[in-house]
């Protein structure tokens, strides 16, 4: 069962749960056989760029998301993805109906400085790191200073949709890191 009782406050509207998934190896193992992720790309000065990561979008019907301009139509929930949303739900009593998978090969794939501000988004955003440990940074606004904090296989991070209006972040790359699986929870809603 997913244990979220001891977090710290990283920012305002941003707590994290270092040690909340008891069974995280096991959850990891499972999810490599289940999920289905894909390689995306991106349109930048009409060129097609690879996004740095595999993604899949997993989530209840008509859970549609878009963002960087790809339409997501959700995919049926893994048994394992689905027992997750169930505990997730339990703990923080928060409706969430679709999770965005980010599946990290290795220290060279990333993500960008980005907020997530979409209009769909409600309640909380809860994230859980599956995999090698890896740097997370947040930052006020556009130029803020980063803040760097340690995202170790296990975790989880909640963060408010009200968060996402003040703070940015990132996972940037990390020399000689391990493969790492993010699995974003949320609830989205249609606008």
């Amino acid at each position: 069962m997913i244990d979220l009782y001891d977090g710290t406050a990283l920012v305002d509207g941003m707590t994290l749960y270092r040690a909340a998934v008891p069974e995280a190896g096991a959850l990891f193992e499972a999810l490599r056989r289940e999920l289905d992720v894909r390689q995306e790309y991106l349109q930048f000065f009409g060129r097609d760029v690879a996004m740095p990561r595999l993604t899949g979008w997993y989530g209840d019907p008509g859970a549609t998301y878009t963002y960087s301009h790809l339409r997501n139509e959700p995919a049926d929930w893994t048994p394992s993805l689905g027992r997750v949303r169930d505990e997730l739900r339990a703990s923080l009593n928060v409706d969430l109906n679709s999770c965005l998978v980010n599946w990290y090969r290795d220290g060279n794939d990333s993500m960008g400085w980005h907020a997530d501000r979409e209009p769909e988004l409600r309640d909380a955003i809860v994230s859980v790191t599956l995999g090698a440990e890896r740097p997370f940074q947040l930052r006020e606004g556009r130029k803020g200073a980063p803040i760097s904090v340690a995202l170790p296989h296990g975790s989880v991070l909640v963060m408010t949709v009200a968060s996402q209006q003040r703070f940015a972040h990132r996972l940037p790359k990390a020399r000689n890191a391990g493969e790492r699986l993010n699995l974003t929870f949320r609830r989205v809603v249609s606008v």
